[in-house]
């Protein structure tokens, strides 16, 4: 598939000055003010140009202009805000911000396309909403023995807003944006950007939710925690229609687990305090567990499509969890790890949200098609990734903390080491 026309581009060098991070909603006071005068004009100068090329066919060039310029300025504002770059914006949408936007120029679009554009946006605009400020829904699902089971719990907070209040504390002790973050908070900007530019009428491109797109400049951190996803998007109506009705057996059996998996925990914490090491028999039993919990909530949310095994071995599904042996840990880290975790947690609280969204639309979206949406698909084992990396943490089941950025390619010197 051809490169979508508009791209979000990231020159930020993660460094953060603490005093205007400390006072960062303050100082953009200014910007809120003009982004909404701004939006005033833009959306009028939106419906215009609907009615123009809904007639031409094509987006007049100062219309196409005049709110890509607003789409940018938005971009750099929610940029700043949210702690993704730290120059303060110009107020004209001018290029050239650390974390800017990119738009083609005016095509031919389908006048039947432009007609409905804005009943076919509805999904774009609600994983918009679930990923930059937040779904208008309070949705709770507690499956995980332990600290896991705030792993899927969202009252509607949005990804990026979650991620900028965690960062804003990590930058004023460091003084520098962890880039996982930073990167996160790109992804949204990036799918918001994409989808006022198709509510605009500015391109007939539907947003692109596959997180992994564009590839990252910067490789992913090697993490001895991964998920593999080689699962087919072809999906049979029949069982998505019944899909919550088939997965009763396993959320039976996964309630019943996590009672063990509870206690198992408690022994797996006490050992490896005393020990600095978890047990290989406490270790093996989680293990199995989790990788059981992420095929289950692969097949309930669609990301997969056969029905799981009921054992949690590897190989034994598409969407697969790979997960280390036992390995030394530091005493202090595991005695303090569920306080440690609260962060991650909260991430992938925020990211239930965008799974719940997506699962939505992926739902409909097979039923009448028999295909899931790579791009939900892709955004969904995104969120199913980073859910086991805490899980995986809060579970002693390995040191290494989540990582929170969506690049997926690990450099082949990086995860040699980390093998």
């Amino acid at each position: 598939m051809d490169e979508h026309p508009v791209r979000v581009t990231v020159t930020d060098d993660l460094q953060r000055n603490r005093w205007t991070v400390f006072f960062r909603l303050i100082l953009a006071i200014p910007h809120f003010i003009w982004l909404a005068l701004w939006g005033i004009a833009a959306f009028v100068a939106a419906f215009v140009n609907w009615l123009v090329t809904l007639v031409d066919g094509r987006s007049p060039e100062p219309l196409f202009d005049f709110l890509a310029a607003y789409i940018r300025y938005a971009t750099h504002v929610y940029a700043y805000v949210l702690l993704a770059a730290n120059p303060y914006p110009g107020f004209t949408g001018e290029p050239g911000y650390p974390v800017d936007v990119e738009l083609g120029r005016p095509e031919r679009q389908n006048r039947w396309k432009t007609g409905f554009r804005i009943v076919l946006a509805i999904p774009a605009i609600a994983v918009t909403g679930a990923l930059v400020d937040g779904a208008p829904y309070s949705w709770n699902a507690q499956a995980n023995g332990g600290g896991g089971n705030m792993s899927f719990r969202t009252a509607g907070t949005g990804v990026a807003v979650t991620v900028a209040f965690l960062a804003w504390f990590a930058i004023l002790a460091r003084g520098r944006m962890p880039r996982g973050f930073r990167d996160l908070v790109a992804f949204c900007l990036r799918y918001a950007a994409q989808t006022y530019a198709y509510v605009f009428v500015l391109t007939e491109r539907y947003p692109d939710a596959d997180p992994a797109l564009p590839e990252a400049v910067e490789p992913a951190p090697p993490s001895p925690v991964r998920l593999t996803l080689e699962d087919d998007p072809r999906r049979s109506r029949l069982t998505v229609f019944f899909r919550l009705l088939l997965a009763i057996p396993h959320v039976v059996w996964l309630a019943l687990w996590s009672i063990a998996a509870f206690f198992a925990l408690i022994g797996m914490w006490v050992a490896t305090v005393i020990a600095a090491r978890p047990p290989d028999g406490l270790h093996g039993f989680l293990s199995s567990y989790l990788r059981y919990a992420i095929h289950v909530y692969a097949f309930v949310f669609l990301i997969g499509g056969p029905f799981p095994a009921f054992n949690g071995a590897p190989g034994t599904y598409p969407v697969d969890l790979e997960l280390p042996g036992p390995e030394p840990q530091g005493r202090w880290g595991a005695f303090f790890r569920l306080v440690l975790a609260i962060p991650a947690f909260a991430v992938a609280g925020a990211l239930g949200g965008v799974l719940f969204v997506s699962a939505v639309l992926a739902w409909f979206f097979s039923l009448v098609t028999a295909r899931e949406p790579v791009g939900l698909q892709r955004l969904g084992a995104f969120a199913l990734r980073y859910t086991a990396q805490t899980d995986a943490y809060a579970f002693l089941l390995t040191s290494r903390y989540p990582y929170s950025g969506p690049a997926t390619r690990v450099a082949d010197e990086q995860l040699a080491l980390a093998e």
